[in-house]
């Protein structure tokens, strides 16, 4: 059998299956058109060891030798299959391919079990693997784990992922790859503060730009575990997996069992590489939204921190009137608006407005809002309830518990988070209860957006006595799905806890996360830049928060706080009727400074420097024009110069702005903030500034990206923006 060779924009993955099973002989650079005999890629083999090579399959298998983690482990439950034991032995049975998709089908008919297994190599280079195992067997098979693995090359000896906290998320921590299995598991119910969007291997030292990176990414909102596993024979996998409970997935004959999707990406160009090709997957999307949908994402204020859950109508007018002023385009009721809920210990679950603070319903309040050319959202947790709420006492056994008993019946309950519980989901009751309610809500209301939230983890978290974060998983999408498709024009935002699920799972029912619940800008920097390695600006949101953060106490000047909220979603969480005089004016020219261009943060090319100097980041977004598909230079780019902490010289130095065309020159100026902004002398520590700061520079790409211009000093978390145009 040929071997398949799939290429994409740079990026070629092979799959052989010379020696009886399928196995990705390469997974890295482009190939070119021709390949040669792959059996000249077989191995010595050392003493002391199986008398035979032994590949490194699609799905590593122990019946082929392979000493690492397997790719499928489970059993048969009772006997009566003939032939069968502990260990699986799939052997190919059909490979096609058309050049950037896939079809292996592998089966084991002893075991009675075959695995589909889907590949795609999208136009952008992103990489998407599935596994479909099917049970062809008499009786039932325990699945325990189906995993999504891929080779790195032996030049990756670097590991990166990432970890946090609530107010904390997406921080990078590194590591030499060593022999031995590096694991990071999730067993949250959810994606999970602490979770690694990304798991990336690399050569020695990669950064944004320089280096060979393969990077993965597991597309599952529930339980889950990603890793790197480095055999004594020097070989490296990377790769993820559903983390399945006791029990959890039992297929019984001619059932079948589908993976998430292991995301895939390989860069010579360092990280910078790896979000290129993340991106492309994303606007590529025929559901995308964006500057490349044709609907400009909104300035939008959201009224949690403007009043937390003291709701009225007088209040909440003269803040939309506020905000309207200012130019915001969508305004968000946050939690307080349903029936019961004056704190966070009561209501969830009772998704009716409450007439005891609405007595007209939230028409009146929707009614102040689009009057004034804004949109109206509204705050949900549709997954979760309180046992002080009237649904809570109505149907108990819909509360999700450890055991099969329910808690009407004294079967006992989690520990609860936030003063709250999880609502079953994989009870149809309570499913349909969700969605009929939610459904009636925006039927019954101008609402043109969901703020979607989920504040707990799913810990003990079972359906009739068995494992379910599986189902609830699946049945928390089944229910976005079907508000999409019954509300279309309805944008949803995933919020939980802030970034508790933020993945490529959840990104495919929602049109942007919450990266954080933090908005105090210096934390945002770093959570924002890491959310960003994978997920596009224009679905992370970003928010300029109060002056002083309610989460960290810290104190930042309007324009840092602006400017680290412009490279996302940007919108505010504050009570912007206090903001008066020239700070109100500077934020009225900074939200039309977002407006003006917003088309190029939400659709261009991502770049970030490498900078020496690690009180600096320097960061921006590049438009490139292309002619039939082919980039023909950057036209245009918009990037912040953030100074974090103080630095070890008294001078920056010459700073290299780089991603530009090196055969083009540029206008460079810095446009925020201005001489005349009430900020503008907090942001600079320096007795004269460089000249070119006050007039403007022009020089070519190469120029700016090999020597840079001198950049000012400024004091610790404050930054500039500066823009670049082609001349």
């Amino acid at each position: 059998m040929q071997p398949l060779h799939l290429r994409s924009a740079g990026t070629s993955l092979v799959i052989s299956t010379h020696r009886g099973e399928a196995e990705i002989t390469h997974w890295g650079a482009d190939l070119g058109d021709a390949l040669p005999d792959l059996a000249i890629l077989n191995e010595p083999i050392p003493p002391s060891s199986i008398d035979a090579n032994v590949p490194a399959g699609l799905l590593p298998q122990a019946s082929s030798s392979w000493q690492g983690r397997p790719g499928l482990r489970g059993h048969r439950i009772s006997e009566g299959v003939p032939g069968f034991d502990f260990s699986v032995r799939l052997r190919m049975v059909s490979a096609t391919t058309d050049g950037t998709t896939a079809v292996v089908i592998q089966s084991d008919p002893d075991a009675g079990i075959t695995v589909t297994s889907n590949l795609t190599l999208h136009a952008g280079g992103l990489l998407e693997l599935k596994h479909t195992a099917s049970n062809d067997g008499t009786s039932p098979f325990q699945l325990d784990e189906l995993a999504t693995m891929l080779p790195v090359a032996p030049d990756a000896v670097e590991l990166l992922d990432l970890t946090g906290r609530w107010c904390r998320e997406r921080h990078p921590q590194r590591r030499a790859i060593q022999q031995g299995t590096w694991v990071r598991t999730g067993r949250h119910g959810r994606t999970g503060h602490d979770s690694s969007l990304l798991l990336a291997a690399g050569t020695a030292g990669f950064g944004n730009r320089h280096g060979k990176v393969w990077a993965t990414h597991l597309a599952w909102s529930g339980n889950h575990e990603q890793f790197a596993d480095n055999v004594a024979d020097g070989r490296t996998m990377v790769g993820g997996s559903e983390l399945l409970g006791p029990a959890e997935v039992v297929l019984q004959p001619g059932e079948s069992y589908t993976t998430p999707a292991l995301f895939a990406a390989y860069s010579d160009r360092g990280l910078d590489g790896i979000t290129e090709a993340f991106y492309s997957w994303f606007r590529a999307r025929p559901h995308h939204v964006g500057a490349l949908s044709g609907k400009p994402r909104p300035v939008v204020l959201n009224t949690w921190e403007a009043v937390y859950f003291d709701h009225n109508l007088d209040t909440l007018v003269e803040l939309a009137e506020s905000a309207a002023d200012l130019g915001v385009e969508r305004f968000v009721l946050d939690d307080g608006w349903f029936r019961g809920r004056r704190d966070d210990h009561a209501g969830l679950g009772d998704w009716y407005v409450d007439q005891t603070v609405w007595p007209d319903g939230l028409t009146p309040l929707i009614d102040a809002v689009t009057s004034r050319g804004m949109e109206f959202g509204l705050w949900v947790e549709p997954e979760m309830v309180n046992l002080d709420s009237d649904i809570a006492r109505a149907h108990p056994e819909w509360i999700v518990g450890p055991s099969a008993a329910s808690h009407k019946d004294g079967g006992r309950l989690p520990l609860e988070w936030r003063q709250q519980h999880v609502i079953d989901l994989v009870n149809p009751e309570a499913w349909s209860y969700v969605f009929d309610r939610i459904d009636a809500l925006l039927r019954g209301n101008n609402i043109s957006y969901l703020k979607w939230d989920q504040n707990r983890d799913l810990l003990e978290h079972g359906h009739a006595g068995r494992a379910s974060v599986h189902e609830q998983t699946l049945a928390a999408y089944r229910l976005f799905d079907a508000l999409r498709e019954a509300h279309p024009e309805v944008e949803i935002e995933s919020c939980s806890s802030g970034g508790g699920r933020v993945d490529l799972g959840i990104l495919e029912r929602t049109d942007r996360v919450w990266a954080s619940d933090c908005n105090d800008a210096l934390e945002r920097q770093t959570i924002q830049r890491w959310t960003g390695v994978v997920v596009p600006p224009e679905l992370v949101g970003g928010h300029v928060g109060p002056t002083t953060s309610h989460t960290t106490a810290r104190t930042h000047d309007l324009s840092f706080r602006a400017i680290t909220a412009l490279f996302g979603h940007f919108g505010m969480e504050w009570d912007v009727r206090s903001v008066t005089g020239a700070e109100r004016e500077e934020l009225k020219r900074f939200i039309a400074l977002y407006k003006e261009h917003r088309g190029l943060i939400h659709s261009g090319r991502m770049v970030r420097a490498d900078v020496p100097d690690e009180s600096l980041m320097v960061h921006g977004v590049v438009a490139d024009t292309h002619d039939g598909g082919t980039p023909t230079g950057a036209t245009a780019a918009l990037f912040a110069v953030v100074k974090t902490r103080t630095g070890f010289a008294e001078q920056v130095g010459r700073v290299a702005i780089p991603g530009l065309d090196p055969s083009r020159s540029y206008r460079v100026e810095a446009i925020f903030p201005s001489p005349g902004d009430a900020d503008y002398g907090h942001t600079f520590i320096e007795a004269k500034p460089a000249p070119w700061l006050a007039t403007g520079a022009e020089a070519s790409g190469r120029f700016l990206g090999e020597v840079g211009l001198p950049m000012p000093v400024l004091h610790p978390e404050h930054a500039i923006v500066l823009r670049l145009t082609a001349l």
